[in-house]
């Protein structure tokens, strides 16, 4: 649903950043009376408003008893060390005291409690056209722990009646990542949102048994339109139904996310993250980790996780164009610096939204190519995993913007010499794109000839330049994810598969280093 840009001139908002929007609209909106309070009626479709954030414990204003209050979407993290770091975060649909989480070794003990922090989220309605919203998250930092090792937990808190008695849920497990593990194995996709098929796919990789999963953003669309604009249709307690449909998997298996331009939510400071940063934890070593939350790193075994924000380069949808002021390609370079100077880190896997490669609908991004390609090429990064484009599309190893090797299905590649695959999984549950008209699909057991398709990239302006791509090795048109086999040793690999929802593989590939 679009929404008219309240108070702002359409001449001036196209020249103001987010965050001008923001402050423009909080001195100028009124709040509408209604109070609707998020996740008591999650089933609705209420449409939320212009907000700001706040991290501090919202008030207890209500007399619910705790016991009265259940929790609901729960979703991990990992910290920075995956080893000893595991964020637990959850909502409640209304104000709680003391939440806290208990966890132990075994499911009869949970003798360690570990206090949680309140992020209220509180979303202003505009006078007759949408209701107030107030969320609840809370997160809770359980660090200590020993690696390679299965803990159970329980959520819970105590009531504003300090007697009633504490509310936790059915109890959940986790493992933190072993401190030299010989294999694993991850999984990815971007673009899922609430729907039969994001469920499907949540219940597709979890038969995986993955170690984590990586979201390449466009997590929930509660902003339907994706500009990073305050006039884009949004419908804050989307996210409460995301999250509740999401719980059977985050709730044990680590849930790294990055930003999407449908998680730019322009109704909140900074720069359309406040939501992000209120409803996720995760690893705080990034270069602005409250204004940029979905930017950071972690090691798990022999390979190196950097989560990037494109929308800070995005030529196609420049809401939040230059909004960093180039500290997180700063950042990004020193990062892979260092993951490439630590002696026990074999591959090196970057993932974030926009593609720098693909031929589907937003087809590429000049601005991503022309910040980020350079350093990726230099650093030889293993392998870019994106979402935007809501297929599967997979390149040969590409070096210097050309093909340096073929990879066919069941190839290999070497990135110290060959160049970089680039995967777009997109196919996490939104509605599924096309590829160009005549360019056919072709994936493992539909492998057509491999022929040059007419696309186009995105160049500064939002104007595009017509291009003939040669690198466009593997295309698929239905819902599907990635997993990838990280093994250690003599010999490390990754072994890279792209699975339909009935675990029908569509591509393999390996990447190999120095072989």
């Amino acid at each position: 649903m679009d929404v008219p840009d309240f108070g702002i001139p359409p001449r001036l908002a196209a020249r103001m950043s987010m965050a001008e929007q923001y402050e423009y609209l909080r001195t100028r909106l009124v709040s509408r009376r209604t109070l609707v309070t998020a996740g008591a009626v999650a089933g609705g479709g209420l449409l939320a408003g212009c907000s700001g954030r706040s991290v501090s414990p919202a008030p207890a204003t209500s007399a619910v008893r705790g016991a009265d209050v259940p929790p609901f979407g729960r979703h991990l993290a990992f910290g920075a060390d995956p080893r000893r770091q595991m964020r637990v975060s959850w909502q409640v649909p209304s104000p709680v005291r003391k939440p806290f989480v208990r966890i132990g070794t075994r499911p009869d003990d949970l003798a360690r409690r570990v206090d949680a922090e309140v992020r209220h989220l509180h979303t202003p309605g505009v006078r007759g056209v949408r209701p107030v919203v107030e969320q609840y998250y809370l997160h809770a930092a359980v660090d200590g722990l020993a690696p390679g090792t299965t803990y159970y937990y329980g959520v819970g808190h105590e009531g504003r009646d300090p007697a009633a008695p504490a509310h936790r849920s059915a109890v959940a497990s986790f493992r933190t990542a072993p401190a030299n593990p010989e294999r694993f194995v991850f999984t990815a996709f971007g673009d899922q949102g609430v729907s039969q098929a994001g469920r499907a796919s949540d219940h597709a990789l979890l038969r995986q048994d993955p170690a984590f999963h990586l979201h390449a953003g466009d997590i929930c669309y509660a902003d339907g339109n994706g500009t990073g604009k305050t006039s884009d249709g949004y419908d804050a307690r989307e996210w409460d139904r995301f999250l509740k449909q999401n719980d059977p998997v985050a709730r044990s298996v680590p849930w790294m996310v990055t930003t999407g331009n449908h998680d730019m939510e322009a109704w909140y400071s900074p720069d359309g993250y406040g939501g992000q940063y209120a409803r996720f934890a995760l690893p705080d070593n990034g270069f602005d980790p409250r204004g940029a939350p979905g930017v950071y790193a972690f090691t798990y075994g022999n390979v190196g996780f950097v989560a990037l924000d494109a929308n800070d380069v995005s030529y196609e949808i420049p809401a939040n164009l230059g909004y960093s002021g180039g500290r997180q390609t700063a950042w990004l370079e020193r990062k892979l610096k260092e993951l490439r100077a630590a002696g026990d880190v074999d591959f090196v896997v970057v993932f974030f939204h926009h593609c720098a490669y693909s031929t589907s609908s937003h087809a590429s991004d000049g601005g991503v190519r022309a910040a980020w390609l350079p350093l990726f090429d230099r650093y030889q990064v293993d392998l870019v995993i994106n979402g935007h484009n809501h297929v599967y599309e997979r390149t040969d190893a590409v070096r210097d913007g050309r093909v340096g090797r073929a990879v066919p299905v069941g190839g290999s590649t070497d990135p110290t010499r060959d160049g970089i695959v680039h995967v777009t999984a997109g196919g996490g549950g939104r509605a599924l794109y096309t590829f160009p008209s005549g360019v056919k699909d072709s994936y493992e057991g539909h492998v057509t000839r491999h022929d040059a398709v007419e696309s186009f990239h995105w160049t500064e302006g939002q104007h595009n330049a017509a291009e003939t791509v040669e690198w466009s090795r593997v295309r698929y048109t239905g819902f599907s994810f990635l997993k990838v086999e990280a093994e250690t040793g003599a010999g490390p690999r990754l072994k890279v598969s792209a699975l339909a929802h009935d675990g029908a593989r569509i591509d393999h590939f390996e990447i190999r280093r120095g072989g």
